[in-house]
């Protein structure tokens, strides 16, 4: 159990979540007077923009990944616990986790997001996201799974169901999904099976907007929308999933309902605060915006709890200049670094301004060479773009060696167009059972396990 008796001399900061916020935050309270604590139930960092890459077999879980204690090795009065907080008692100030207690003067909860499937969440199972590297690891295992099922498939139908990929929202995730799984399979792995050919593999895009990425202007969507149909992806705008399970989709749209049969669907539609974010919700009795995000007053604190502090996707604010922060990982990244200089600035006795985003843009990458962005002062779209896209998404990684590794891999796989990481993880089928189900009824069974 954590120590909760007499208070130390330091004032005592815990943060929940190793996202961008959490992780930006305790960086840059090391080396002060404070007492930090960094809890994850994870002992990692994960680079969410590269997701997908893993996803697709681009990029390996260790080149988006960094371990916490890694990253925080030089700030040695931030310590680092794995454990899963599950609840919390706001006026004893403690945080209770799967260990034990975690006492806390300040308390800054960056907990992030998760998928909501808009009343639907037997869709699950069926239709996974991305937000973990697991996600990931298990995106990646039913995209190579299906070319090497289909492989090895006599029926027609069930091939071309096998070769259909579906994602179910044209966000930046949406989008790059698609691009890259059509990269994949129409250009990639063109040479690596005998009895399919990849190309026949149908990518689809639906989107419940008129256009895909509905954020960006629709001269910059028409724009994507043209580099995924020249990458060969079905885009179904105005269009929403009605229902889903193990054989596919059913996509309701002005015309009324259709049938998409894909054993391949992967969701990029929505979200909802997480787990811990609710029950702190609960015991706050915070004020909460569309998808469950937490009210946060200009300086990023619960208006009831000036103790505690919500920041990064978690966070619904507007900041002072009437702006509302998005979503996004530099938004994040710059919340974490305005708290710790506001509460290095409480400690010297001085009153802070309150939060101002400074928007840095957003991009969207469509595969090889093709990338939009809205940046603040124009929109971009096409090499450049893409370019800039790369050069943006090295610099943000951490670590000079993984910055290094990511960027020897891509230059790699751009002039080879070559694609390594396709591994199929996960427990293989067990022999023993395979061998017992293909015995004649009343047959003895042998073999292995």
């Amino acid at each position: 159990m954590e120590e909760t008796g007499p208070a130390r001399q330091k004032h005592r900061i815990v943060i929940v979540g190793g996202g961008f916020g959490g992780l930006f935050a305790a960086r840059k309270l090391g080396g002060r007077d404070f007492d930090v604590t960094l809890v994850d139930k994870r002992n990692f960092h994960t680079f969410q923009p590269l997701l997908y890459q893993v996803a697709v077999g681009m990029l390996t879980t260790g080149d988006v990944c960094t371990p916490l204690r890694v990253a925080l090795r030089h700030r040695k009065n931030v310590r680092t616990l794995m454990s899963t907080v599950y609840d919390i008692d706001p006026d004893r100030r403690l945080l209770y986790h799967e260990s034990g207690e975690l006492g806390y003067d300040t308390l800054i909860v960056a907990t992030g997001v998760k998928h909501a499937y808009f009343g639907h969440d037997e869709w699950a199972g069926d239709a996974p996201g991305l937000k973990t590297v697991e996600h990931a690891l298990a995106m990646r295992r039913r995209i190579f799974l299906a070319f090497e099922t289909a492989e090895m498939t006599i029926d027609p139908a069930e091939r071309t169901a096998l070769l259909t990929f579906v994602i179910v929202g044209a966000g930046p995730t949406g989008v790059e999904l698609a691009g890259a799984i059509a990269e994949l399979a129409h250009r990639t792995m063109v040479e690596d099976f005998r009895r399919i050919d990849p190309r026949e593999a149908r990518i689809v895009l639906l989107e419940g907007a008129e256009q895909v990425l509905p954020v960006y202007p629709a001269k910059l969507a028409r724009k994507a929308e043209n580099m995924l149909s020249e990458l060969g992806v079905e885009i179904v705008t105005d269009t929403m999933a009605s229902a889903i399970d193990a054989q596919g989709v059913t996509a309701k749209g002005p015309d009324g309902e259709r049938r998409i049969e894909a054993r391949t669907v992967l969701w990029a539609a929505g979200v909802r605060a997480s787990r811990f974010g609710e029950i702190l919700a609960e015991r706050t009795d915070a004020a909460r915006e569309r998808g469950g995000r937490l009210k946060v007053g200009g300086d990023l604190s619960l208006p009831s709890h000036p103790d505690i502090f919500v920041i990064g996707d978690l966070a619904a604010v507007t900041d002072r200049k009437g702006q509302t922060v998005p979503g996004l990982a530099p938004a994040a990244i710059q919340q974490g670094e305005y708290l710790a200089k506001q509460l290095k600035q409480r400690a010297a006795g001085k009153t802070g301004r309150d939060f101002a985003y400074k928007d840095q843009g957003s991009m969207a990458v469509i595969g090889r060479n093709r990338a939009v962005g809205q940046l603040p002062w124009m929109s971009v779209a096409g090499f450049s773009a893409w370019l800039l896209w790369v050069v943006v998404h090295i610099y943000a990684l951490i670590g000079s060696e993984r910055r290094l590794r990511v960027m020897l891999q891509w230059v790699w796989k751009y002039f080879t167009r070559r694609t390594g990481d396709r591994l199929i993880t996960g427990q293989p089928p067990n022999t023993r059972r395979i061998h017992e189900q293909h015995q004649p009824a009343g047959q003895a069974n042998s073999g292995d396990g």
